[in-house]
């Protein structure tokens, strides 16, 4: 069984914007609707758990009706910290349930197929699986507050995306764990426990849609694959 539980809990402050960023049309279609057509495009059979506020949860459907949006999912909802969020998601999973989940950005409406393809596919031998870009720019590390800064190897580093792929055993697992703010993604949590996380290639066209300027640049991409 394949599951994709896509968090989508942003205010879209730095969008400038009074709609959450993940409402907001891309090529007449709505971040979040393209976001989760992505998943069942790559498997019909995909049980997609969407996580939201609360007091976001009519504006979506209203949503849905405008633009006859059908897809079937399971609605929960949003927590405290994107941890609290996703183990709300996890929550609809039943315990004895076998497979992958895989926990996606609602606000990244572009992995590639073959990327999806490839999370699931490697978590289902490795538990633990990310897909991540090379750094191509020149990184430097803050040394203290006196404006000292050295040039780090970009060749160790890697931009990290979702989906972040598990078995469902192994997220459950971890997701048992108290809240730590060193948890900042799913694969930090599931680290917590002692466990390896395995890396895929992404694909830089995946990005996190959180600014007037990555809306731009995802009007590109609509415009190219149309």
């Amino acid at each position: 069984m394949k599951y994709a539980i896509i968090v989508a809990g942003g205010k879209g402050l730095r969008m400038g914007s009074d709609v959450p960023k993940q409402f907001l049309p891309v090529a007449g279609l709505p971040v979040l609707m393209r976001t989760i057509k992505r998943f069942k495009e790559y498997s019909a059979d995909m049980q997609i758990i969407l996580v939201l506020p609360k007091t976001q949860q009519d504006y979506w459907k209203e949503l849905c009706k405008q633009y006859a949006f059908d897809v079937d999912y399971q609605l929960a909802n949003g927590g405290e910290t994107r941890f609290h969020s996703v183990r709300n998601g996890l929550n609809l999973i039943p315990e004895n349930a076998e497979g992958v989940v895989g926990v996606h950005d609602g606000v990244r409406p572009f992995p590639a197929l073959a990327v999806i393809d490839a999370c699931y596919k490697e978590a289902e031998k490795a538990e633990a699986v990310i897909p991540v870009t090379p750094v191509v720019e020149t990184l430097r590390h803050i040394i203290g507050s006196n404006g000292i800064s050295a040039t780090v190897p970009r060749s160790e580093y890697r931009l990290v995306q979702t989906p972040q792929t598990f078995t469902i055993r192994l997220l459950k697992e971890a997701y048992k764990q108290p809240f730590n703010d060193n948890f900042t993604d799913d694969a930090s949590v599931v680290e917590a426990l002692g466990r390896n996380i395995t890396l895929v290639d992404g694909n830089r066209e995946n990005i996190k849609i959180t600014t007037p300027f990555d809306l731009t640049v995802a009007e590109a991409f609509c415009n190219d694959e149309c």
